[in-house]
């Protein structure tokens, strides 16, 4: 089944189907069981702009809302990581008169809380009411809405133009990306620059992270298909740097054409793609056919393991875990119940699949034979703290790029 690309109107080929799918992040309670919005998760790539994307659409409505579960502050790494952001964008883009920053997508505050205490004007423009309260609560001003062409100009009517308009794990989000890239066209001053930090297609399709698809990634960026569509809206991708984030991502600068000079970067990752067919029918068939074989091992590892009488308890509760296990299928017969350390997911269960999620204290209460790493992009920061697993004789089960036992 093809589609129709959301960027420019061309078709888009589907390469892997990962089958009826509950939203990644909704987290039903038991006695909700019954009632989930279910969808065809399966991702095409445009053969005019390259753009690779969801074809089926989950309202955002569904995706975002007063009940939104993740919270961008959960890690240290990432709270690191957006403390970073801001003391760099405090250094280079907001200084002088005018300094004024948008973040799209601004979840509990992670990243402009540490702008508002450097008494920087900022607005995060956030859709789930209840982490806007909480970005609040750091001191961070926050919008309540979706980021779209009539939400920007609003902005700019009450505050004036921006001088940056940021996204973190957002702007692939937003399925409308012609209304989002014409609002920061309408928001952003002469110099501004619009910068954003994505997963990478490169990386997923390296990596086999094929549990980097679900709901709320409709857009899986290319540098190739960034500049492409940068392009289609009057803007230039003047700089594309790889960061570590959830296990590979590319930070995106974007400024409008002819305000700032193209860096290599971007020049040697469009070379680099082109080399390696990053987005070719082939790459993405390959691709698919790796998916499938990473089912089938972790199914028969975990049937083995089963059979053997040993326990398996899934570690951590990202939105990715619901990909997998709805894909896999893998219920508490293989999987008893997973851990995770964000309270509004505790005493809830993994969509679809219906593993009950725990806080971290059942992690230990004893301790698994085995755990099966769902937050895998934060496995250096997880081994490090659960050394006891380790020392209790404990092993690790992984699946990103191959299943591996360790």
């Amino acid at each position: 089944m093809n589609g129709e690309c959301r960027v420019c109107g061309g078709v888009v080929e589907e390469f892997i189907d990962l089958g009826r799918q509950p939203s990644a992040n909704a987290f039903p309670l038991p006695e909700q069981v019954g009632g989930e919005f279910l969808f065809r998760l399966a991702a095409g790539a445009c053969g005019r702009c390259s753009m690779v994307q969801l074809l089926e659409e989950v309202p955002q409505t569904v995706r975002y809302h007063e009940g939104y579960r993740y919270r961008a502050s959960g890690s240290k790494g990432h709270r690191r990581h957006f403390e970073e952001d801001a003391r760099r964008f405090l250094r280079d883009e907001l200084t002088g008169p005018g300094a004024f920053i948008v973040e799209i997508g601004c979840n509990d505050g992670v990243m402009l809380s540490t702008v508002a205490d450097a008494g920087v004007a900022h607005l995060g423009v956030e859709p789930s009411a209840n982490v806007a309260d909480e970005a609040r609560a750091k001191g961070v001003s926050v919008l309540n809405a979706f980021f779209d062409e009539e939400t920007a100009a609003a902005v700019r009517a009450e505050h004036g133009p921006a001088k940056v308009v940021f996204g973190a794990n957002t702007i692939c989000h937003i399925a409308h990306i012609r209304s989002v890239f014409r609002g920061v066209g309408a928001l952003l001053a002469p110099g501004g620059v619009f910068v954003f930090e994505e997963p990478y297609l490169g990386t997923v399709l390296e990596q086999g992270a094929f549990d980097q698809i679900y709901d709320e990634h409709v857009f899986y960026f290319s540098v190739t298909s960034v500049a492409a569509m940068a392009e289609r809206f009057g803007f230039e991708l003047v700089e594309a740097e790889p960061i570590p984030l959830h296990g590979g991502e590319i930070r995106y600068t974007v400024a409008r054409a002819g305000e700032r000079p193209v860096g290599g970067s971007v020049r040697r990752f469009l070379a680099e793609e082109r080399e390696r067919g990053l987005s070719s029918p082939e790459a993405l068939r390959r691709f698919g056919d790796n998916v499938r074989q990473v089912r089938d091992d972790l199914l028969a590892l975990l049937r083995e393991l089963r059979a053997d009488g040993k326990r398996v308890v899934g570690y951590g509760a990202p939105g990715k875990a619901t990909t997998i296990t709805n894909f896999c299928g893998i219920g508490t017969d293989l999987v008893p119940f997973v851990c995770d350390s964000t309270p509004d997911k505790q005493g809830r269960l993994v969509p679809g699949s219906h593993l009950p999620v725990r806080p971290p204290e059942a992690f230990s209460d004893p301790y698994p034979d085995y755990a099966l790493l769902f937050a895998w992009n934060h496995a250096e920061e997880i081994m490090a703290k659960e050394q006891g697993f380790r020392h209790s004789g404990g092993r690790w089960i992984r699946y990103v790029p191959t299943v591996t036992v360790d």
